[in-house]
């Protein structure tokens, strides 16, 4: 299968070079210098166990030129997701798929810009991964990567999911992915977000009382708005879950917390943004969502 991976940052280097195991890989990065050193020495991932592997997919700047990819997987951070394919169009044929895997939801929206329906794919994945420098990453740890249609029959997908498993990414296609994307927002639209407006590590929130209650009032609100997409989860369930998530990694630090403190665009347009979305297409109120979004914003714009 030919592939083409959009953004060559931890998770599409990963899915990258993993997938040069067994197809044509291009990896497609505004970064002239990971470009050229993928190109010229490879891609290193490291591994949990501690072993080391070089992978040699192709990379480029400018795919002006290229022949269509039979997938595109996109990696880059939402909001450059529509510049990213629109200055890639050469490798979107009419039997191109394109999948993202990237936090959130609502991305298939973009997607059908540049593809009909049957051909957008969208997905979650338990793989997580973190760039150490430059064509270097670490693979932090290995789980499921499910595929699924916002039309027709899961099952069609299934050469994509052979591609990723065959690769070395178990991939299964679910009839039921929209809720699994969700399952996994809960944590970020949540405890995550509120480290990048309180620019603390995860520990924090569920150490502080006032924290904590936040968090909480966020998690009930996405459970709500959720059931209004006919997506039925438990409150109790969840909130124990977030908390684990904070209790185990006292000093994480979040994407969007490093994003903030670093004057950086995040993504919460497309993570608690997407509860927003939710919440205006089927009335179920979302102020503390609506909140959220407007402070990451406020935060944003003293940067600029």
């Amino acid at each position: 299968m030919r592939i083409a991976v959009l953004g060559g940052g931890a998770m599409g280097a990963l899915y990258g070079g993993y997938l040069s195991r067994k197809h044509e890989v291009v990896i497609v990065d505004v970064n002239a210098a990971l470009v050229e050193k993928i190109n010229s020495e490879g891609l290193v991932i490291a591994e949990p166990d501690g072993s080391k592997a070089v992978y040699h997919p192709q990379a480029a700047v400018n795919t002006e030129g290229m022949a269509p990819a039979d997938l595109i997987i996109v990696f880059v951070k939402a909001m450059f997701s529509r510049s990213a394919l629109s200055a890639n169009r050469s490798l979107i044929g009419k039997d191109t798929y394109i999948l993202t895997l990237q936090n959130g939801s609502g991305h298939e929206r973009t997607l059908m810009e540049f593809c009909d329906r049957a051909h957008v794919v969208i997905g979650t994945t338990q793989h997580n991964s973190a760039v150490t420098g430059l064509g270097e990453i670490r693979h932090g740890g290995s789980g499921m990567t499910h595929v699924g249609c916002i039309e027709g029959d899961a099952k069609r997908l299934a050469p994509i999911a052979q591609a990723l498993t065959e690769s070395g990414l178990e991939a299964d296609c679910s009839e039921n992915v929209m809720k699994l994307i969700w399952n996994k927002m809960f944590t970020n639209v949540s405890a995550s977000v509120l480290t990048g407006v309180l620019q603390v590590p995860l520990g924090y929130i569920a150490k502080d009382a006032n924290a904590w209650a936040l968090c909480e009032r966020l998690v009930r609100e996405a459970v709500a708005v959720a059931a209004g997409e006919g997506l039925d989860f438990d409150v109790e369930e969840k909130l124990a879950e977030v908390r684990a998530v904070c209790e185990k990694s006292p000093e994480g630090i979040t994407s969007i917390c490093a994003d903030l403190a670093k004057g950086r665009r995040t993504e919460v347009d497309t993570i608690s943004g997407s509860v927003v979305a939710a919440s205006r297409r089927n009335g179920v109120p979302a102020p503390t969502h609506e909140a959220m979004v407007a402070l990451v914003h406020a935060m944003e714009g003293k940067q600029s």
